[in-house]
């Protein structure tokens, strides 16, 4: 079963797949702090940990357009077979 999890996002992300920033509504966000990450296997629907054995990579991080403005914590979720990336807001 394949569900919306929030909106398509450009994610630039560091070779060990920590996001770095992301383009959202036309606007570029940088990552502050990295809050959490967990994986999900999808035909299973269990947590693990294994890297590079995920269906579904989640982090949630707080980020800002600019550095004069108030942050908000936002999840970004991977799908390992696309390498396409979703974004859910505040």
């Amino acid at each position: 079963m394949n569900r919306v999890h929030g909106e398509p996002v450009n994610v630039q992300a560091r070779d060990d797949g920590r996001p770095t920033r992301f383009v959202w509504r036309c606007r570029l966000y940088a990552v502050r702090a990295i809050l959490e990450h967990w994986v999900i296997s999808e035909e299973a629907q269990d947590l693990r940990f294994e890297p590079g054995q995920a269906d579904l990579e989640f982090w949630r991080v707080e980020a800002a357009p600019g550095p004069a403005t108030t942050a908000g914590v936002y999840e970004l979720r991977r799908e390992a077979t696309t390498n396409a990336w979703t974004v859910r807001g505040p």
